[in-house]
């Protein structure tokens, strides 16, 4: 069951990650709502299958540019070059990332560099990028990801789980420095997803099962799981919620 929040149509929402995964379902809600989508990625083929899908189904498109978000200088020209397409942004949905399983050992200073600048800095970046159109308006949303991962400990993910805390930090701080500009900021911190990567790469059926029995929600949580928490979270009728985080989990933590 969707939600239809009628303040959200016509808005300019970026995404990024959006080509795959929990960014595409955002992506899609996104136009579902009747908003002016752009988004980052840097799987091509995965967009652009994407954008056809959601022509087919909408009639509309939304707007794709090629972005290695660890080039962090080429933030800021990336995003006034979507800005000029769908308008200034009012809502920032800061989604990339990648879970690369690794133990302690292997992680060198340009290992562990990479991994806070795929998960983590370019949440500053894209954020700090939209903020002066956002304080011009009095107003935007900015929504920040995190990860169940740190707060259950699990193994061979260092690099990610310290960056997927950080940004509860980097949230509070964010929201508490542009409150009084209309900004909110808040964290949503999704549980185990079944998106094609997880499945591809990460879970069995067994865990699968094991996960869902651990769960108190007794199913498959799926991106659009997330996705109708992020339309909360950007439309008004969240108006009063920052600096917060919202955890989608299934009550896994």
């Amino acid at each position: 069951m969707t939600a239809t929040y009628h303040d959200l149509d016509g808005k300019s929402v970026l995404v990024t990650g959006g080509a795959s995964g929990i960014g595409a379902s955002i992506v899609r809600a996104f136009c579902a709502q009747g908003a002016h989508v752009g988004f980052f990625d840097i799987d091509d083929a995965a967009a652009q299958k994407l954008i056809d899908s959601i022509r087919d189904s909408h009639g509309v498109a939304p707007v794709y540019k090629s972005l290695d978000l660890r080039k962090q200088s080429e933030i800021p020209g990336a995003v006034h070059e979507i800005s000029a397409t769908i308008g200034a942004i009012d809502v920032l949905v800061n989604n990339a990332a990648r879970d690369d399983r690794h133990t302690p050992e292997e992680i060198g200073p340009q290992q562990w560099r990479d991994g806070l600048d795929v998960n983590l800095s370019h949440h500053f970046f894209c954020a700090q990028a939209v903020a002066e159109g956002m304080k011009e308006k009095r107003a935007g949303s900015i929504i920040n990801f995190s990860s169940v991962s740190y707060m259950m400990g699990l193994p061979d993910l260092v690099t990610y789980e310290t960056a997927k805390a950080g940004i509860i930090g980097l949230t509070r701080a964010l929201a508490r420095d542009w409150g009084q500009d209309g900004i909110r900021v808040n964290a949503v911190t999704p549980g185990c997803i079944m998106t094609q990567r997880q499945l591809d790469l990460w879970i069995s059926p067994a865990d699968e099962e094991r996960i869902q029995g651990e769960q108190c929600v007794k199913r498959r949580l799926v991106g659009d799981d997330v996705a109708q928490m992020v339309l909360f979270l950007s439309s008004d009728v969240s108006s009063a919620c920052s600096s917060q985080n919202f955890i989608v989990d299934g009550g896994i933590v």
